[in-house]
């Protein structure tokens, strides 16, 4: 099992976060040579975090990854999140999906490890077995919107959030968001990085229930309301808001707000958020496993989970960049999935 600790970030983040914030909105304020420097900077740290492939590496250091989601009509999600996982790089991915969505996840692909148990009556005493091999959850895909599954979900961030030897970082999608918009206590403070990707309707639904404010559902949203929500749900929290450019807050109190303007289409298939949700799992996995590793002086201008959320967007919009140059309105994102492979060698290998 590896230990994932949070780096003492401290006054290097500190240095930067008013020059961060500043240009989290230089695209309205023209200053687009100083984001493109930002998003350079990013990319840098973004490929610091990918581990080289080794000779004597061994199945599941380069992360074990848990999808908790699926239900009887979506299928799909849990599956492109899962297997986007392991395109990204990870060595083992789990998904925990109810019964009757089970069998056909694992029918779309031998390459994952599927658990038919997210109904069952004793659902967390099956989870909790798995939880101590895995690196990071990704919750929310596909999910549905039972509330006994939702209350089986919320039971199994509740049990990671009281047992410290089982504190895991979290990715939130989709459902999931849902159930953190009806409950925001079940995230609220949570002890590790926990990576909120809504878009923009989903965005809105957690403001007016987190914040009551009647924020109007826009791809282009103020960085500040966005930094607002996260600092209201923790110190820990990253919220991704999905847009025409991604824009991404931490909740720290001297947190950055920063922008993945680069790449992406007009093109937007179910799907491409569940690729990004898979990607951020791995990303967020290995930023924890460097930040584990590198001696404490070593510190990144930005927060692990930043970067690894910088990292997913720029992968996912370059995926669909390259995907709509080939299919333009035909792209689906079974085609996406086939760009991470050169998409990933050309934005962290070159």
């Amino acid at each position: 099992m590896f230990t994932f600790v949070r780096p003492v970030i401290g006054k290097v983040v500190t240095r930067y976060t008013k020059y961060v914030r500043e240009l989290a909105t230089s695209s309205i304020m023209g200053c687009e040579e100083e984001l493109s420097q930002l998003e350079d900077k990013l990319l840098k740290e973004s490929r610091a975090i990918v581990p080289l492939l080794r000779h004597d590496m061994y199945k599941g250091q380069a992360g074990r990854i848990g999808i908790i989601g699926g239900s009887l009509d979506y299928t799909g999600a849990p599956y492109f999140s899962a297997i986007s996982a392991l395109k990204v790089g990870c060595d083992l991915s789990h998904v925990f999906c109810p019964q009757d969505a089970a069998a056909v996840i694992k029918a779309y692909s031998p390459e994952l490890i599927v658990h038919p148990i997210l109904d069952t009556v004793n659902a967390l005493d099956l989870v909790k077995p798995w939880l101590p091999r895995l690196h990071v959850l990704v919750i929310g895909p596909g999910l549905g919107r039972d509330p006994r599954i939702l209350e089986t979900v919320g039971s199994i961030i509740k049990f990671c959030r009281d047992h410290p030897d089982n504190w895991k970082p979290l990715v939130i999608d989709a459902d999931g968001l849902f159930m953190i918009t009806e409950k925001p206590d079940i995230i609220r403070n949570y002890p590790m990085d926990a990576i909120l990707t809504p878009n923009a309707i989903e965005f809105s639904r957690l403001a007016k229930s987190v914040l009551n404010k009647s924020w109007a559902a826009t791809p282009n949203p103020d960085p500040d309301n966005v930094r607002a929500l996260a600092v209201a749900l923790g110190t820990n929290i990253i919220i991704v808001h999905k847009g025409a450019s991604d824009i991404i807050a931490s909740g720290s109190d001297n947190g950055a707000v920063v922008k993945c303007a680069t790449g992406g289409s007009c093109r937007r298939c179910g799907g491409q958020g569940d690729l990004l949700s898979g990607s951020l799992g791995v990303f967020c996995c290995w930023a924890g496993l460097k930040a584990a590793r590198d001696p404490p002086e070593s510190v990144p201008s930005f927060p692990p989970a930043v970067i690894a959320a910088y990292a997913g967007c720029r992968l996912t919009r370059e995926c669909n960049q390259r995907a709509v140059a080939k299919a333009g309105r035909s792209t689906l994102t079974t085609d996406m999935l086939e760009e991470i492979h050169a998409a990933f060698e050309a934005l962290f290998e070159n």
